[in-house]
């Protein structure tokens, strides 16, 4: 019987499409990522369709699209109830499935699938106010912040740093390196190929919080990015400057910092994150060799969503700008494991978080339910060239800031839901978002509306009537029922 391939699934939270040596990025360094690139294929137009962590990764567990898996923004306390995971699938085919890091799942602790869970969700805000119940205090029940407490004492904390959960601000991880969260993913992903059960196939999710704020990378990572000169954030010529004169001097504002001092810190603490990552995927890479595996898993690389990093005056995600919105994505594998593939290659074609689950029921070799939203990514591993769809739709619910979006490999529609504004970018010209076209580009934005039209036509919310877009609805993180 032939033997099935392990697979190892590391999920990065808020890394950026564009943060990768082998993409171009004039800064930052990734020697591991840009090995993976160059023994697999690497999805240069991969994106999150609802790009914030919540609904990011519902759909990579159930391979939804977000008004199917019913978040269409940031929603926290709403119980999963989802009849399939990638991970209950790979089960049922005989995979024994272990997750290690961030899940952001309510109830915290559901296993969704997986065999074993553990568990660090970073500092979550929902689970951490007093008034939850005591089996869901995120102290009590998150693996790592046992782990730390049990090192450093009682009261010690990620936080000790200063700093918040979603602020630009930015220093040194204030403990010794190995107590990073960074490496205690890396730790536990290696203990699970110590203790696995050898005669089973493995699905080995490592899920790095990392570069999600606190910008808190090791000492030596921070150092390696404060002492370069680094790319300015982009600022287009269609920028407005009064939010980051309101917001720029407020610590977790969504916009970024307004000091160009601070803005360096940012991006030095950002960057040293995913440095420091990268480096951690190195020693996990290191561990399949040692422990005989490597040659037999397939291993995936991607994130939740992106991170904005002061672009348009900007900070964190849940924008339809590409900062926010445009994700990693590297299938590597021998070519033993995946006949055909092109290793090396970049495929152009736009593909989405809820893609991995059926391409991973193919690599397996296990059945798909017909409801599953995500297309395979297999022929495109041989091909390159092939694309799964002409065109992504992307939306969030974020108050003022609501907005809906069609993204090509080429260009980018985006409507605000509240104002009916309508933005347009030639990313093929112009992969920075550095000018607003839609006014030299009348007839293809008419395209695009019609492919937005026919996507929300029908939706709760009455996007749609009589053919016509309409501001202004009601729009919630969370609809009553699929779609």
């Amino acid at each position: 019987m032939e033997k099935k391939p392990n697979i190892l699934i590391i999920m990065s939270d808020q890394f950026r499409g564009d943060c990768m040596g082998f993409m171009g990025h004039p800064d930052v360094k990734t020697p591991y990522l840009d090995t993976l690139a160059a023994r697999g294929v690497a999805f240069t137009n991969a994106y999150s369709a609802c790009p914030s962590c919540v609904p990011a990764r519902a759909g990579f567990l159930t391979g939804y699209k977000p008004s199917h898996h019913r978040r269409v923004g940031y929603v926290d306390g709403e119980k999963w109830e989802f009849d399939r995971t990638i991970a209950s699938e790979c089960a049922k085919n005989g995979y024994y499935t272990k997750a290690c890091g961030k899940m952001h799942i309510h109830p915290t602790r559901t296993l969704a699938g997986f065999n074993h869970i553990d568990l660090h969700d970073g500092y979550l805000h929902y689970v951490r106010y007093q008034s939850n119940e005591y089996k869901y205090q995120q102290r009590i029940n998150d693996d790592y912040f046992y782990y730390l407490r049990n090192e450093k004492g009682i009261d010690a904390d990620t936080i000790d740093t200063g700093l918040e959960c979603n602020s630009w601000v930015a220093r040194p991880w204030c403990y010794d390196e190995q107590l990073h969260p960074t490496n205690w993913v890396t730790n536990k992903a290696m203990d699970f190929l110590r203790t696995r059960d050898p005669g089973k196939p493995f699905l080995l999710f490592a899920s790095y919080l990392k570069p999600h704020p606190p910008l808190d990378p090791p000492e030596y990572y921070y150092n390696m990015y404060m002492n370069m000169d680094l790319r300015a954030p982009a600022i287009g010529d269609w920028e407005k400057e009064d939010e980051i004169e309101r917001l720029g001097r407020i610590f977790d504002s969504k916009t970024g910092p307004k000091d160009k001092f601070m803005i360096k810190q940012m991006m030095a603490g950002y960057y040293g994150l995913i440095t420091h990552l990268d480096h951690q995927i190195g020693k996990l890479i290191q561990a399949l060799v040692e422990h005989e595996v490597y040659d037999n898993t397939i291993i995936i690389f991607t994130a939740d969503h992106g991170e904005e990093l002061g672009d348009h005056h900007l900070f964190r995600k849940s924008r339809a700008y590409e900062g926010s919105c445009h994700i990693p994505l590297i299938i590597s594998a021998p070519e033993h494991l995946v006949k055909g593939i092109k290793r090396g290659a970049k495929a152009e074609g736009v593909v989405e978080l809820m893609d991995i689950m059926p391409t991973v029921l193919d690599l397996i070799g296990a059945e798909k339910n017909e409801d599953i939203d995500g297309k395979s990514l297999m022929e495109m591993l041989s091909d390159p060239e092939k694309k799964v769809r002409a065109y992504l739709h992307c939306e969030h619910a974020y108050m003022e800031h609501s907005s809906q979006w069609i993204v090509t490999e080429k260009d980018k529609y985006i409507w605000n839901t509240n104002d009916g504004k309508e933005e347009y970018f030639d990313l093929e010209k112009d992969p920075r978002e550095l000018h607003e076209a839609s006014k030299e580009n009348i007839e293809r934005v008419s395209e695009m509306r019609k492919a937005l039209i026919k996507e929300l036509e029908g939706r709760p919310e009455g996007f749609v009537k009589d053919g016509t877009l309409v501001a202004g609805r009601p729009y919630e993180p969370l609809l009553d029922k699929p779609f």
